[in-house]
């Protein structure tokens, strides 16, 4: 079983016992260690908050994407959170990003723990429905949640001095019912974003943009690799497509390629 799964349970005297446990409606699964397994982070939830920093532990728009895509392909809506905004230099690098995932459609919310800035819109955002905050070890999740609920005392850790990155601090996840209300999973960060049984013939499908543009394709197959009259390299080439959205893109259908291919 993980976070987020329904359960039939019998009441005992002093204890209760899981009776069975209810089919998932959605999960949130990306490849485990080793990538023969797959890693089910959570179930039947609303939404995810992908949650980066702006700064250390340091972000990059592959990274982004890998999240989305992980995302995208679990069937769940996704929320960026851009955190840390306190950081020297911090609202550019989140203006940016802000502007390009928005003009795809993606909800973005530069936020800061430490100053409380943007935390009342990710307050409005978590109290609709049952989510989860996950994204890499050190990028303020559980202090994300401290600052929403000072009642929670979940567990910080400051950043690596030698590698500059996190370290793990929540162990195992856990659904946590917020005082303004909400349930919010609190997840182990990880740094392995590897797609589970995600086929490179609908990788396309997790990135939205790319659904106008395909339509335009010569054949109807077009992997939007390296054939003739694809609408969405067309795309690329013509402004409507970020670069690096199709840059990662190719990056992850490579892998899926190698994994079928085991």
């Amino acid at each position: 079983m993980v976070t987020g799964d329904r359960v039939s349970v019998l009441e005992g005297q002093d204890v209760w016992t899981i009776e069975s446990v209810e089919p998932r409606k959605t999960e949130l699964v990306r490849r485990g260690r080793g990538g023969r397994n797959a890693k089910v982070l959570v179930a039947n939830l609303d939404r995810v908050f992908a949650v980066l920093a702006l700064g250390q532990p340091p972000v990059s728009l592959d990274l982004i994407d890998r999240l989305l895509v992980l995302i995208e392909a679990s069937g769940m809506s996704p929320i960026l959170v851009l955190n840390k905004l306190d950081l020297d230099g911090a609202p550019t690098m989140a203006s940016e990003f802000k502007s390009l995932y928005e003009g795809i459609d993606y909800k973005t919310l530069s936020v800061s723990a430490v100053t409380g800035d943007g935390l009342e819109p990710l307050r409005s955002e978590i109290m609709l429905g049952a989510s989860v905050l996950i994204g890499p070890s050190g990028v303020g999740k559980s202090s994300l949640l401290n600052a929403l609920d000072p009642e929670l005392g979940l567990r910080t850790h400051a950043l690596s001095r030698k590698s500059g990155g996190g370290r793990h601090t929540t162990v195992s996840s856990r659904m946590i019912r917020l005082t303004g209300g909400g349930l919010i999973a609190d997840t182990p960060g990880f740094s392995d974003i590897a797609l589970w049984e995600v086929v490179p013939e609908e990788l396309a499908s997790c990135f939205p943009e790319f659904s106008g543009p395909a339509s335009m394709c010569r054949f109807r197959s077009c992997t939007h690799v390296e054939e003739p009259h694809c609408g969405v390299r067309t795309g690329v080439e013509e402004g409507q497509i970020y670069e690096s959205r199709y840059s990662s893109y190719l990056k992850l259908r490579e892998e899926a390629v190698a994994a079928a291919a085991k």
